[in-house]
């Protein structure tokens, strides 16, 4: 009986390296808690992401060096010297812990290091997510020069988020695009159901016939005015996210309300204290809502009337885009990376040029002031995110790449 569960169900042990909720964390709290009945998951640091897989049954490890948490995404090669005692011991320890695994899934960069150094002493197929664009933008050159071999030579299969995340790996690795399997995240669209009545009308976005009285409810139980017509920005408070760019833009529209859901994270309060001091600066303190992390993103989400997305630099898939296609908001977001896949302009979405204020304020005031092109653009953002982006789909795939790779 054990042999036939793990010819259909290989035992996988995940590792990533963050106890943070990031889009790659969410990723595998779906994947992990699928798997939990024959896998286990290793953190390379404690945090809120622990007690989120625990919660859906996932058995998980904490193998956490302080010094290797630290290595940033720039690191030189000095650094990454210095801390080599650290490395070591973690790379044991996931090897140690991979033994008794038929297959190693690495969810993010660090952890593909650590997973595969260890490789000569698991000796078990290596299959790693890539949800990164892997360039000079976010990335040191030595951390990429380390990818590129542990993927030329150790890794036995990589699996990405977007074509745009393949294309990336491409570029550095020589390896072919279109022989790498490209796996969109899973959204769970049932949970971003809210804002719909019960003949599937689309509520919040100023359409004729619905109702406003439950959307101002919600509002007052999360702390937003009633009646102003608002613009949601999710995601974690970063110079690369460009909550900047929205501010500037609301500030171009009178009467617009601006909310930001989502919490500085890696030593990036600096940017969300300029954040503050810039609505101040621009007179729009009164209309910026700064709400921090937020756990219920998909009521946050049903309270707004449009959702943006504002990075500045290349997206490598686009969560918070699908969640809020799944919400049935109208969704603004910038033309870069994984984004383009996801969006179709004026279709299910609007795509503007990454940066660009004008053509953000634009775009908001548009949809503001045209709730029937918002409406049909929301209908159809819900259609695509339930079709193209559903937890059923995600997991079936990955499950067939983690099969393919265990055997």
């Amino acid at each position: 009986m054990e042999a036939t569960r793990a010819s259909v169900s290989p035992s996988v042990l995940f590792v990533d390296q963050s106890g943070q909720l990031g889009g790659a964390e969410f990723a595998l709290l779906q994947l992990a808690g699928h798997c939990a009945a024959y896998s286990e998951v290793v953190l390379l640091s404690d945090g809120p992401f622990r007690t989120r897989l625990e919660a859906l049954g996932a058995r998980v490890q904490v193998i956490s060096d302080a010094r290797v948490s630290g290595i940033a995404r720039q690191a030189s090669g000095w650094n990454c010297l210095r801390v080599l005692p650290g490395i070591f011991r973690q790379v044991r320890a996931i090897a140690a812990r991979a033994r008794d695994f038929d297959v190693l899934f690495l969810n993010t960069q660090k952890a593909l290091v650590l997973g595969v150094l260890g490789k000569p002493l698991h000796r078990k197929p290596v299959i790693w997510y890539q949800h990164d664009i892997l360039t000079r933008n976010h990335f040191g050159r030595v951390q990429l020069t380390v990818v590129k071999w542990l993927v030329r030579f150790a890794v036995d299969q990589v699996v990405v988020n977007s074509q745009a995340s393949a294309r990336s790996l491409a570029a550095l690795t020589g390896v072919a695009a279109d022989s790498v399997p490209v796996i969109y995240n899973g959204i769970d669209a049932a949970a971003f159901s809210r804002g719909e009545g019960a003949d599937g009308a689309i509520g919040a976005i100023g359409a004729d016939g619905v109702d406003r009285a439950d959307i101002a409810a919600l509002r007052h139980r999360l702390g937003l005015p009633a009646d102003a017509w608002l613009a949601g920005l999710f995601g974690r408070l970063a110079p690369w996210k460009g909550q900047h760019i929205a501010l500037d833009a609301i500030a171009r529209l009178p009467g617009t309300h601006l909310v930001l859901v989502g919490a500085p994270l890696f030593g990036e309060d600096a940017y969300a204290q300029r954040l503050h001091e810039q609505a101040a600066a621009l007179g729009i303190a009164d209309r910026v809502h700064f709400a921090g992390f937020q756990d219920d993103v998909p009521a946050w989400m049903s309270a707004m009337d449009v959702i943006l997305h504002t990075s500045t630099e290349p997206e490598p898939f686009g969560r918070v885009i699908v969640e809020g296609m799944a919400a049935a908001r109208p969704v603004i977001a910038a033309a870069a990376g994984g984004v383009t896949e996801i969006v179709r302009h004026r279709h299910n979405g609007w795509l503007v040029k990454p940066g660009d204020v004008g053509a953000l304020a634009e775009a908001i005031g548009t949809l503001r002031d045209d709730p029937v092109l918002a409406q049909r653009l929301a209908r159809q953002a819900r259609d695509d995110a339930r079709s193209a982006f559903s937890v059923e789909q995600y997991l079936e795939k990955m499950t067939q790449a983690i099969r393919r790779v265990a055997r």
